[in-house]
């Protein structure tokens, strides 16, 4: 697969695309870092060299890692700062930075005076990309946090298939992100293990940078995907408060799962990563819900998809495992006998039968152990987010064929 990439110069654009958008939340203030590592000159009439908000040509700087089991106050206190400054800025400033969450490996950085005592003054510890912490040890005693200055750039890519989308995108140097976010937005309308060579994609998307390391996609603008010969449009929309992505009818480009697979009594056990097992008698993982209800129940797939698998697995007993798209999986665990014409490679739609609950395998009782799957990891299937599968509402079409018409334009554009 070839993929073109460019950084899109009429970013203007943009914000014709959501200044018609409702307002959410306002993003919270951040500070500015400039991390200059040009030489410090002591002039005095040289422009002042600040980094992480501190006028670093007054000082001696000394730049580190914190070393495995290291802790801030060794380094602190070879350099002149008392255990007693220490101690009242750690606990004072809590609230602020929890010093246990201090990562081996991560830089930090001394400014230290320019004498003999060479006392630190500060100390930055940076704690990710785009945070870091100053301990200040002057007249006053604090730590603050600091952001980096985050830059963005508006870009697009398109490309053919040859092999996969995620391999493609590796060899042309493309952030993983951007393969994510693309299978995450597609995933209920293309196939993405059944890609075929030809099949093409374009996507409009803000790639994040923070001291020009990519930190990944950012905002994705619009999305096309030619999919077995269909063309699939993705124009984001906010509604209700939320932003999601329409096909150009202004149809979502998701489909619910039903809230449960089956009609239960009551949740004899829920997801837990360290469950007794009733038994075994001993502590494991228990990535699902059980769902107590008597034999024969019948028991539904939640979404449409493809059964992966329907055979007996061990404890699991008789077991229904369904692939609903690139994303989300599902398993359906003790049944007492499969649903009419389950089978591998099988398709089904949201609601079919596919089997009976039982108590097969491992199981004290009959119910339904139900487990749900995130890229491959389980998760909570009580704490998973239904996603918005309305339509664009009649009174918010309007600004939808506003998007719509800048995101297809845009799209356009190029190849």
């Amino acid at each position: 697969m070839s993929v073109r990439i460019h950084i899109l110069l009429p970013a203007i654009l943009f914000l014709t695309l959501y200044a018609c958008q409702p307002s959410g939340k306002s993003e919270p203030e951040e500070f500015s870092v400039t991390t200059d590592s040009s030489t410090i000159s002591t002039s005095d009439t040289a422009t002042p060299v600040f980094m992480y908000g501190i006028r670093s040509d007054s000082f001696d700087l000394i730049h580190g890692k914190i070393k495995r089991n290291g802790f801030l106050s060794e380094i602190l206190i070879h350099h002149g700062v008392t255990m007693q400054e220490i101690d009242q800025a750690v606990r004072n400033f809590k609230s602020v930075f929890d010093v246990r969450s201090i990562r081996a490996g991560n830089k930090y950085v001394l400014f230290c005076d320019r004498d003999s005592n060479a006392r630190a003054r500060y100390l930055v510890y940076e704690h990710d990309p785009t945070t870091c912490y100053v301990f200040g040890f002057n007249d006053s005693i604090y730590i603050t946090p600091y952001r980096k200055e985050i830059k963005s750039e508006i870009k697009y890519a398109s490309g053919t298939i040859e092999t996969s989308l995620w391999e493609a995108m590796m060899a042309d140097s493309l952030h993983p992100s951007v393969a994510i976010d693309l299978s995450d937005i597609f995933a209920w309308t293309v196939d993405f293990f059944g890609l075929q060579k030809g099949d093409k994609f374009k996507v409009i998307y803000e790639e994040l940078f923070v001291d020009d390391k990519s930190l990944g996609t950012g905002k994705i603008f619009g999305a096309q995907f030619c999919w077995s010969g269909d063309v699939i449009t993705a124009i984001p929309f906010i509604q209700e408060g939320r932003e999601s992505f329409f096909d150009i009818d202004g149809n979502s480009l998701r489909k619910a799962f039903l809230k449960a697979p089956l009609q239960f009594s009551r949740i004899s056990s829920r997801y837990s990563a360290s469950r007794m097992h009733p038994i075994l008698r001993i502590r494991r993982p228990h990535h699902g819900v059980d769902y107590a209800a008597p034999v024969g129940t019948p028991v539904h797939a939640i979404g449409d998809g493809r059964i992966t698998s329907a055979t007996r697995e061990n404890g699991s007993g008789l077991m229904v495992r369904i692939q609903h798209n690139s994303v989300y999986s599902t398993a359906y665990l003790h049944l007492s006998r499969f649903g009419k014409g389950v089978s591998a490679g099988t398709y089904v739609k949201q609601g079919d039968v596919i089997g009976y609950v039982g108590s097969s395998g491992l199981s004290t009782g009959p119910h339904l152990d139900f487990r749900f799957y995130k890229n491959g990891s389980p998760v909570d299937p009580l704490k998973v987010e239904a996603p918005p599968v309305e339509p664009v509402s009649e009174e918010n079409l309007s600004r939808f064929e506003v998007n719509k018409t800048v995101v297809l334009d845009l799209l356009e554009t190029f190849d």
